[in-house]
């Protein structure tokens, strides 16, 4: 894709050129709005370089809906693995002519006046407005305690985990149990590495439930269209983990507890890193038990609204838990265990210091309602939970950057009246 000449000043800027930037690119040119988008890396670059080998999808290809370029493959049932997905953002791009200027990098957004100056690697430009589209996930997150580690042990954050054969020989201590944790250390376990997980508070969820995949009777029950201020826990279902479980090999349930009978261990979480030893709370049992309270609750819910709309759909049984721990082991040592590899799936810290404006709370999080920021003419797209489940997925992306491409144009038309307004006053005078 030919990058466009650089202009000076934009009617928009789009910072990030993921599939939300692209989303609000695709809006914006239906509306003849003029923009550009700046991408520091290359298209597609969190899929194609911060995914491992056998990464896919964890919802089904249905629900790639993005801006009229829905999934149209054989397999809307299944789960399109990596390098399927970089090419369904890269044809994406190509599909709506998304002026964008790849390998050049933002590092401030800040106010001269009444317009915006966006400072790239290219050039300083102007805009009338900025959406930033680079969702949450900036920097991997490892805990402070990680410097212990003895310098043997080779330790990576999951964003750089490729494959089992790009780690050292001997065990793996995988710290995180989140949808990335859990993928990876099913990845190693089917490898036939020794796998040590360190389980966290994350849910889990059915893939397949009474005849169908959990996400399309989770669709049905419009759980993906809830808006966050409808939602029990409103804004604090943010900072909430995804639920586990896997699109591999065409999809099924991450079952932590059928892996420690096949031989993985499983830990609470670290609390401190002494020498060689690992140390862990006494919290395993207690996270186990949760997950699969999450997983029978979403089961039961499909229950009610398969009883309440008398659908004829094959009966269904709770999880049943058939492995409880022995005996909580509050240690490991490293050197015993053969452990050569720890790797961090503890998620990433989000990271808004170029936005050189007052965006964000004192949290760290941008302040927003649907997008829309106090700073007029600065929004936001494309993170988890934006406006509803489904805004940081390709579900619901598009739908926020509509919603963002209206408010830019309904600013821009109240901008032009009241320019027209002054106008007139002066020829009137």
């Amino acid at each position: 894709m030919t990058a466009p000449a650089l202009q000076a000043h934009y009617d928009v800027v789009v910072v990030g050129g993921g599939q939300a930037g692209l989303s609000v690119s695709a809006h914006l040119g239906e509306r003849g709005i003029g923009h550009a988008i700046f991408e520091k890396n290359r298209i597609g670059h969190a899929w194609r370089s911060e995914r491992w080998d056998a990464f896919c999808l964890v919802t089904p290809n249905w629900q790639c809906q993005l801006p009229s370029f829905p999934y149209a493959g054989p397999d809307p049932k299944g789960f399109m693995p990596r390098d399927a997905i970089v090419a369904y953002v890269e044809d994406f791009a190509a599909h709506i002519g998304a002026p964008v200027h790849q390998e050049v990098g933002v590092s401030r957004v800040g106010r001269d006046g009444g317009r915006f100056t966006v400072e790239t690697e290219a050039g300083t430009v102007t805009a009338d407005a900025v959406v930033m589209a680079i969702s949450a996930y900036h920097k991997p997150n490892a805990p402070t305690m990680a410097k212990h580690l003895p310098s043997g042990i080779v330790q990576i954050h999951s964003s750089a985990y490729k494959n089992p054969d790009a780690l050292p020989a001997g065990a793996v201590v995988v710290v995180g149990s989140g949808q990335s944790g859990c993928q990876i250390a099913e990845d190693l376990h089917l490898a036939g590495r020794q796998v040590h997980l360190v389980v966290g508070s994350a849910p889990r969820c059915p893939r397949v439930y009474r005849g169908r995949d959990a996400v399309e009777w989770l669709s049905d029950l419009g759980q993906y269209d809830m808006p966050v201020d409808r939602h029990p826990k409103g804004e604090a279902v943010r900072r909430q983990a995804n639920h586990y479980l896997t699109g591999r090999d065409g999809g099924r349930d991450i079952d932590l507890r059928r892996f420690a009978q096949e031989g993985m261990r499983l830990h609470g979480r670290l609390t401190a890193i002494d020498g060689t030893t690992l140390r862990f709370g006494d919290d395993l049992v207690t996270n186990l038990d949760n997950a699969d309270r999450v997983y029978n609750g979403i089961c039961a819910l499909i229950d009610k609204h398969i009883a309440d709309s008398g659908i004829d759909a094959p009966s269904g049984q709770p999880y049943a838990a058939d492995w409880q721990p022995d005996a909580l082991s509050d240690a490991l040592d490293l050197a015993v265990a053969a452990v050569s590899t720890v790797i961090w799936a503890t998620g990433f810290r989000s990271d808004w210091s170029l936005v050189d404006l007052p965006l964000c709370d004192e949290g760290g999080y941008p302040r927003h309602s649907r997008g829309v920021t106090p700073i007029d003419g600065l929004y936001v797209v494309g993170m988890p939970w934006l406006h509803t489940w489904g805004s940081g997925r390709f579900l619901n992306v598009g739908r926020d950057a509509a919603y963002i491409a209206a408010r830019i144009a309904e600013r821009r038309t109240i901008t032009a009246a009241t320019r027209s307004g002054v106008d007139l006053a002066r020829l009137a005078s």
